[in-house]
């Protein structure tokens, strides 16, 4: 039988396309939905442009349809429908003593849902406290998950350790560093392309990518960038990738203290002239459901502590050079000069990115359309570099499943233009390090 699935405001707002994904089954829309819209439509967000979107999706579909039978979507089965406020009902009367939208939208949904017997009626909303509430007075729901990762433990490392490998194939690597056919170390795993791989006999090992065009193992050597040495086989991997300016999208993903910010500014900065900009931006995600108007001052003194760990690892690297050396007068010059951008993701809507050096911090707080919308606005020249920990997740209606980290990372492996490294060694401190492991 047909299910008819009743949506939340949120589902809109993460996804404006959500209709098309119920397939030839009944979408309700309840009105309240509509007038919460109404207050999202104006502002240059992801959420004001779902908003819009979606409303003239439904703008398009309206008719006496939409509130007669339900009007049809994409000339196939399914149908929409708005659902027109009805009198509170007395189970929600009883149990919530303030009527707010939410509890507006589920008295909706429970009045469908009663109408029909309880059978195969489902609540969709991105919101827990609300599906917590609206179990309780026994109505079906659903969180709304139309991009995720099944498999977190299968996730994509980007890396491959080859132990125990021939030791002459070692000793050919450091002799003469180039290529060797990935036929002679005996591979049984499909490889990806991009992929890094650690061969070891013993003591000895030696680092090396696979290049998928040539079916050939390519030594990858540690490099010093803008003072920022790699500590370890990891980061020493992710230099590489982001260096590399046939990869235009690169993906680190790490618990907090494996260097992922640190290694991203190190690799722009060391290849500045390559690109016309260095844009290092992170999504706004205020905690303690406070918006950024809480806090005082004028919108640069409110974004300033969100942007702060940026600076931070700016500062890191300057500290590597003397207060007078070139280097460290090179970024207070670059920043004064806009050649580095450090800005709110959401500011970058709208800007030209070509030839642009781009730095998208704790993208694990960004949806799956969001991370695409960054993409495809990629121009010639432009390298995007995403970084994250998608066990750290901020955003209310995220997980470490629907994240849109985690999502690029298992759609783009596999693809010529793209690399990912998961840094899993903490380098901050040994204190860093101990914290994240037992507390």
């Amino acid at each position: 039988m047909k299910k008819k699935f009743i949506l939340d405001t949120n589902v809109i707002l993460h996804d404006s396309g959500c209709i098309h994904q119920f397939k030839d089954n009944h979408v309700f829309i309840p009105i309240t939905v509509i007038e919460e819209l109404d207050k999202f439509k104006k502002g240059n967000d992801v959420i004001n442009c779902n908003a819009r979107d979606f409303l003239r999706t439904l703008d398009a579909l309206s008719g006496d349809m939409i509130l007669n039978g339900g009007a049809q979507i994409d000339s196939g089965e399914g149908k929409i429908s708005i659902l027109l406020e009805v009198p509170l009902d007395e189970k929600i009367h009883e149990n919530f003593n303030v009527i707010t939208p939410d509890v507006r939208i589920l008295n909706i949904a429970y009045t469908l849902a009663k109408k029909h017997d309880f059978i195969n009626v489902v609540f969709v909303t991105k919101d827990v406290n609300l599906r917590l509430r609206a179990r309780s007075i026994g109505l079906k729901t659903e969180n709304y998950n139309s991009k995720y990762v099944e498999n977190l433990s299968d996730m994509y490392t980007g890396i491959k350790t080859l132990d125990p490998v021939d030791e002459s194939i070692l000793d050919e690597i450091y002799q003469k560093p180039g290529e060797i056919h990935i036929s002679r170390l005996n591979i049984k795993d499909t490889l990806f392309s991009n992929e890094n791989i650690i061969i070891k006999n013993g003591s000895k090992s030696a680092l090396g990518v696979f290049d998928e065009a040539g079916q050939s193992l390519k030594r990858v050597q540690t490099r010093i960038c803008y003072g920022i040495k790699p500590r370890n086989s990891e980061q020493t991997f992710a230099l590489n990738a982001m260096l590399n300016p046939d990869i235009p999208l690169v993906t680190l993903s790490g618990k907090a203290g494996t260097g992922k910010t640190l290694l991203a500014l190190a690799a722009a900065l060391e290849n500045k002239h390559l690109y016309r900009q260095i844009f290092v931006a992170r999504p706004v995600v205020p905690l303690s459901n406070k918006d950024i108007g809480f806090l005082p001052g004028d919108v640069a003194s409110k974004l300033d502590p969100y942007m702060q760990p940026l600076y931070d690892n700016l500062s890191v690297i300057q500290n590597h050079f003397n207060e007078n050396n070139a280097g460290s007068k090179q970024i207070r010059q670059l920043l004064e000069e806009e050649k580095i951008v450090i800005t709110p993701i959401s500011y970058i809507r709208g800007r030209s990115i070509v030839k642009v050096f781009f730095i998208v911090d704790e993208a694990q707080n960004l949806t799956p359309h969001e991370v695409k919308t960054i993409i495809t606005r990629a121009g010639e020249g432009t390298k995007i570099v995403f970084t994250g920990d998608i066990f750290q997740i901020d955003h209310p209606y995220l997980d470490s499943q629907t994240n849109g980290l985690a999502f690029i990372i298992e759609k783009m492996k596999g693809q010529r233009v793209y690399a990912h490294i998961n840094l899993e060694k903490g380098e901050r401190s040994e204190l860093a390090e101990l914290a994240a492991k037992i507390l």
